[in-house]
């Protein structure tokens, strides 16, 4: 994997923080999915941190997922929808199979359900 530039890091600081207002995802939301503990969840949302390695790519792949997911649900939904557990996904989380690096199966599922609105 790349190492990310300070200001690539920061830019996903940024990003976290926008995110997460988006979406509504507190600090659990964040460590859930990327496998940081809860305390570095939360000075990621403050921007005194940043992750790195693997901790930032899962933090992305979250991102990415979330700005999909406002297009299809009500942002008060997304919390809910990734902390439940889900049949498509053999009744996993979706923040444990995004932590566990299988964005694509999660991205597969957004995606079936980017045809279809839900409110």
């Amino acid at each position: 994997m790349m190492r990310m530039s300070a200001v690539a890091l920061s830019s996903v600081a940024a990003e976290i923080e926008r995110v997460s207002q988006l979406g509504n995802l507190t600090a659990s939301h964040l460590a859930a999915a990327t496998g940081g503990d809860p305390s570095s969840a939360r000075r990621w949302l403050r921007g005194s941190r940043t992750p790195s390695g693997v901790h930032a790519t899962r933090a992305l792949e979250l991102i990415a997922l979330v700005e999909r997911l406002a297009y299809v649900m009500d942002a008060t939904f997304i919390p809910v929808w990734l902390l439940k557990p889900i049949a498509r996904l053999d009744d996993r989380r979706p923040v444990d199979v995004i932590r566990a690096g299988q964005y694509r199966r999660v991205s597969r599922l957004v995606a079936s359900l980017e045809g279809t609105p839900v409110s």
